[in-house]
């Protein structure tokens, strides 16, 4: 979604720039690196008839609920996809932590319990899992239900400066995104990477979570007028990035974070 924004001036100017790799001083406020935050993402591919059955068992979330509480996660959650295509996901569960060994030691406690082999998880007719990284993130403390999830992947081409995603999270994305968390336009944002690279390196996703439709509408507009105000920004992303590669998602979640 943000990408489609962002490629509003491609062709000739992006060609005639195609040598500039470095992402130009931007008007916004750049946005510092944080502190590493993992996720664990497991996705399935449920049959239709059993997609009514995919919830939560209560024995999982009082589980979740303490590892938040003892310091172990930040956040979890789930979501359903609402654009399938054929070979993809159509329910999701997740949860992040601050360290890779509160990440691990939660997804052992899951493995070991009774929730893992669930009559609906064995109907999966797909399943493969994510462990992702990120410098660049920010959250509402709280619950939210129904939140509309917006996951769009890209690919840095290849050869994009090693710091081409700090640099694009740095000065294009985080600052924009950190203005829609402070205004309530979303509840969450996280600039992901692979951590354990289960896909091709250089892959990255930047993921926003909203509580209602009209916020999407209000992602775009402000995407489109930080573009409009500073139109360099969004050629240098397509600078940086391979279009081929580019994905989008939307999908209805849960989450709570702490």
């Amino acid at each position: 979604m943000i990408k489609s924004k962002w490629s509003i001036l491609t062709g000739a100017c992006a060609i005639a720039l195609g040598t500039m790799w470095a992402v130009p001083a931007s008007a916004q406020e750049a946005v510092k690196a944080k502190a590493p935050m993992y996720s664990y993402v497991s996705n399935w591919q449920i049959p239709r008839a059993h997609w009514a059955e995919m919830k939560t068992p209560a024995a999982e979330k009082e589980m979740m609920d303490k590892a938040v509480a003892d310091g172990r996660l930040v956040g979890y959650g789930s979501d359903q996809n609402m654009i399938h295509t054929p070979d993809g996901w159509t329910h999701d569960d997740w949860f992040s932590s601050m360290s890779q060994g509160g990440l691990y030691s939660v997804l052992k406690q899951l493995y070991t319990s009774s929730t893992s082999t669930t009559p609906v998880l064995e109907s999966a007719t797909k399943h493969w899992d994510l462990a992702l990284m990120s410098r660049y993130y920010g959250w509402t403390s709280g619950s939210y239900k129904d939140g509309f999830v917006s996951v769009s992947e890209y690919k840095l081409k290849k050869n994009a400066p090693e710091d081409a995603l700090n640099s694009i999270s740095s000065e294009v994305v985080a600052p924009l995104l950190e203005k829609m968390l402070a205004d309530g336009t979303i509840v969450e944002y996280e600039i992901d990477t692979m951590a354990v690279h289960t896909e091709a390196p250089g892959t990255f996703m930047i993921v926003t979570v909203s509580k209602n439709a009209a916020a999407l509408d209000k992602m775009d507009d402000a995407i489109r007028a930080a573009i409009k105000a500073n139109p360099i920004e969004g050629i240098a992303f397509d600078a940086l990035t391979d279009s081929s590669a580019h994905r989008d998602e939307i999908g209805l979640g849960d989450g709570v974070f702490k």
